[in-house]
């Protein structure tokens, strides 16, 4: 795999500092049962990078101590962790809001079969990967089957009142452009995501994040390979907004490693770019517990940009409802068939 880091590290992105600490982003390890291009982590089944049961309890402690006021779980396929259940329980307790990043696909493996029905009773807000309403463009991103096993898993969690705005359980669903374009306006497609998977499958959801692809880890790498990395990047500058600044998720999150360091989002942790927290060369998680984060730097690199082209990104979707160039919009509808 090609690193980008080094492509990446020289950058003009304006200075950014933190806010209050909102949300931590917790990764439980970059096992997973699929293996997806665009995936920043580089998950896949081959990995065994988990978290403990010490660094889970660090967290939890984080969580009472700074009252933090959402746990956003994710991976490789955070449910996959032996410790999943017991953090969901003890943060839930704490009064957290606890979002799971799931693949869908997850709830239909060999001893998950009561997932889904853990996460309502807990009252989990399920953040699921749908890179497209159409069977053929997910199963290309994804693997054979995949779309077959993610409408299933929908279908499940509809059954447990998952999308229904009366019983209180949030669906939100992401979408990923499968190429090196920024994703179409998240409203219209939101819209569109709606219609379809309600017409062909009974399928009802809350909101659809879109949100664009990082030149980092298995994405960038291929970007590298096919020599088009340098013709991304001039995309994502090209298309920078600066108020899209203010609302960049880094200001109020910290992203948490299978290991317990700390960084300032998960595509810094990807590149390894550790956050300005605490005394220490590698801030961890304990260090929380005696340092306040606000108004410390952001580490800042290239790919900084990705969250701020055209509509924005972060891992709550669009920042803003502004659409891209018709030029993107229109390469995104015929090589994606997005209608």
């Amino acid at each position: 795999m090609h690193a980008t880091l080094p492509l990446l590290a020289a950058t003009d992105f304006p200075p950014i500092r933190r806010r209050t600490l909102d949300t931590l982003q917790v990764n439980l390890g970059y096992k997973c049962n699929q293996s997806c291009l665009h995936c920043h982590v580089a998950a896949s089944p081959q990995r065994t990078e988990m978290m403990d049961g010490d660094t889970i309890a660090q967290v939890i402690e984080v969580l009472r101590v700074r009252k933090v006021g959402a746990l956003d779980l994710t991976g490789g396929a955070p449910e996959l962790n032996e410790h999943f259940r017991h953090l969901v329980r003890r943060a839930r307790a704490l009064g957290v809001r606890v979002i799971d990043r799931c693949n869908l696909t997850i709830l239909s493996e060999p001893g998950q079969e009561d997932l889904a029905a853990f996460l309502a009773e807990q009252g989990v807000e399920v953040t699921a990967s749908l890179p497209c309403y159409s069977p053929a463009n997910v199963d290309r991103q994804r693997g054979d089957g995949v779309f077959e096993r993610s409408i299933a898993g929908l279908r499940q969690l509809n059954g447990l009142g998952y999308g229904d705005p009366d019983r209180g359980l949030v669906l939100n669903l992401v979408y990923n452009p499968q190429g090196a374009v920024l994703p179409p306006p998240q409203g219209p497609l939101e819209a569109d995501y709606k219609r379809e998977l309600l017409l062909h499958f009974g399928i009802r959801f809350d909101h659809l994040f879109a949100l664009t692809n990082m030149p980092i880890q298995r994405f960038g790498s291929t970007l590298v390979s096919k020599g088009t990395f340098g013709t991304y990047m001039q995309l994502l500058r090209g298309s920078y907004r600066p108020e899209n600044l203010e609302t960049v998720m880094c200001r109020s999150l910290l992203s948490v490693d299978w290991q317990g360091f700390l960084y300032d989002c998960d595509f810094n942790q990807m590149l390894g770019l550790r956050a300005n927290v605490g005394r220490n060369g590698r801030p961890h998680i304990r260090d929380l517990l005696q340092h306040d984060p606000a108004g410390t730097d952001i580490r800042i690199a290239d790919h900084c940009y990705g969250c701020t082209a055209g509509q924005g990104s972060s891992c709550g979707g669009a920042l803003e409802n502004t659409a891209p160039v018709a030029a993107d919009v229109a390469v995104i509808r015929m090589v994606e068939g997005v209608r």
